[in-house]
Parts: structure tokens; sequence; C-alpha cells
């Protein structure tokens, strides 16, 4: 009795490894901790579920990324998770994958009628609060220097939110804006540009608006080897993570501020969500009625960093 209970676990077991969900999970860019974040925690999350994944990184190459999608729909996984995709330019790879059956949700990446929906934070909302919290430390007036990535959605959006504030606070002057490049070197893009403003700037400026923390990290050590301590200029920035926390709560650190977006939150979200409607058979609906699947974002500076270090 006890070998034909055990045999038959054995079958079950054997037959549900055959048959395991297979997703397959596509970083844009994983030189980038953000894109990491998420890729790490869908490939945690989806392996606790015993799930197959399959992760790859585009290295921040649009042709790379593209062809990545479509090897994964050639082969037939169950599900595909993206994430900092470009849904415009990734359109047809997209629709590709909704013809063939195969369930697609993305990351901080934007909209797609093609694909589920976008895990995301509220971009209009984190780029407020950004915004209104640099102005509040430079006072309402003065001057900043801006540095800006107009190739991603979020980020783009960030920065359209920092202008509409602006408009209605004409005492914050922008004397100088750099646009990083999308490119595999853009920290020795965003250090080259930035470095040129703070040149030309120099001791005109009183806060610096960045649109991601990995920008923040180099305007940063830019200040510091200035011999610039902390509030001597307001740094302030968005995405939240280890590093950037460990440098708002350093007092040799220029960072004052990041808007924190919880990517393992958002990553084991869209884990969830795929089972829920892949494997569950859920409508999408039950999910989220929109095309997003938001999270919130919260704004960490010395006064509750202590709560994020070492989460």
């Amino acid at each position: 009795m006890f070998r034909t209970c055990a045999a038959a676990a054995v079958a079950i077991v054997t037959a549900f490894s055959a048959n395991a969900f297979e997703v397959g999970v596509v970083a844009f860019q994983m030189s980038s901790e953000t894109h990491a974040r998420v890729a790490n925690a869908v490939e945690a999350a989806a392996k606790e579920k015993g799930w197959d994944v399959t992760v790859l990184n585009s290295n921040g190459t649009l042709p790379s990324h593209a062809e990545q999608i479509e090897n994964l729909i050639q082969r037939g996984v169950d599900g595909i998770i993206l994430a900092m995709s470009k849904p415009v330019e990734f359109d047809a790879q997209f629709a590709e994958a909704k013809e063939a059956g195969i369930p697609l949700i993305t990351v901080m990446s934007g909209a797609s009628p093609n694909a589920l929906f976008d895990v995301q934070v509220n971009e209009y909302s984190v780029g407020a609060q950004a915004a209104l919290y640099l102005l509040g430390e430079i006072g309402y007036e003065g001057n900043i220097l801006t540095e800006r990535f107009e190739s991603n959605a979020g980020t783009r959006i960030r920065g359209k939110v920092l202008d509409v504030v602006l408009s209605e606070n004409p005492a914050v002057t922008v004397v100088g804006s750099h646009s990083m490049a999308r490119t595999q070197s853009w920290r020795d893009d965003v250090r080259a540009g930035m470095q040129a403003l703070m040149l030309q700037n120099s001791g005109d400026y009183k806060g610096i608006w960045a649109s991601f923390d990995g920008q923040a990290f180099v305007i940063d050590d830019l200040l510091s080897a200035e011999g610039m301590q902390k509030g001597d200029v307001a740094l302030v920035s968005v995405d939240g993570g280890e590093e950037a926390f460990r440098r708002i709560a350093d007092p040799a650190s220029m960072l004052q501020a990041t808007v924190s977006i919880p990517f393992e939150a958002m990553g084991a979200a869209a884990v969830d969500a795929m089972e829920k409607i892949a494997v569950e058979g859920q409508p999408k609906e039950a999910i989220t009625a929109g095309p997003y699947l938001y999270q919130d974002a919260v704004l960490v500076d010395a006064s509750n960093v202590d709560q994020f270090l070492g989460q």
C-alpha cells in the first residue's frame, strides 16, 4: 500500500513538473538598478510558485528587446512579464504575443492595448511629490538644475509635472538642464552633462532635480567632489532602494529625498496577477478595471529614512 501511494505521489509531482507554468521575463537594461530589482523580484516570486523562469536582459538596446520577446513567443512560454519595456516601440511584438494567446504583463512601461495591464505607480503623483519637496527645500525661490530622461514614460511624466509646478512658481528658475541619452554608458553621459552645467552655473543654483535615483547618485558624487556638504544644495530624485536610503541618511551625501517606488512589490504583484489570470482563469477585470495596476509610492527623507534602511 505504501509503495503504491509513494508511486502515485511521484507520478503527480512528475506530471506537475512536466506541466509547470513557464514565464519569460525581459528587463530592458539590467545595469539599471530598478530594472534589475523588478526582474529579480519577478524571478523570486515565480520560483516560489514552482514556475519555470527565463530571465533575459536586453542591455538597453531596442533590437535585442524585440528579438527576446519574439524568441519567448516562438518558444511558446505560458506568460511574459516585461520590466521597463516600451509598448509604442514594441507594439508589433506585443500584438504577436496577444495573437499567440500568451498573456503579457508589463511593469513601469506604460499602457498597451495588447498587454493585460502595466503594474505602475501614479507618476503624476510621484512627480508632484518630488517637485514640491524640492521647491520647499529652497523656499520656493531661486535657481535649479535639472537632469531629465525623455525616453522613458515615467521619467518623462515626472519632468512634465515639474514643468507644471514651475509654471505656477515663477520665482524658481531652471538655469540649466541636461537630458540623458538612452545609451549603455548613461552614467558617463549624466556625469559629463551635469558637470558642464555645474561649472557654467557655479554658485548660482540652490537645488537639483533628477528624474531617477541613478542620475542622482552620479550628481551626488560630483557635488561631494566639489567639497559640498548636505544642505548646501537640495538634491531630490525618484526611485528609492537601499543605496538611495543610505545616502539620505549619510551626512556626507547631498541627496535629501527620494520618492520610493516599490519595485520588488510591483514584480511580485505582476506574478500574482499572472497566476490569477493565466493559471486560475480569472478575468483581467478581477485584478484591475483599467490599463494600470497601481502601487503606492512614498516620499523618503531624513524624517523617515530609518524605517526603510536595511529592508
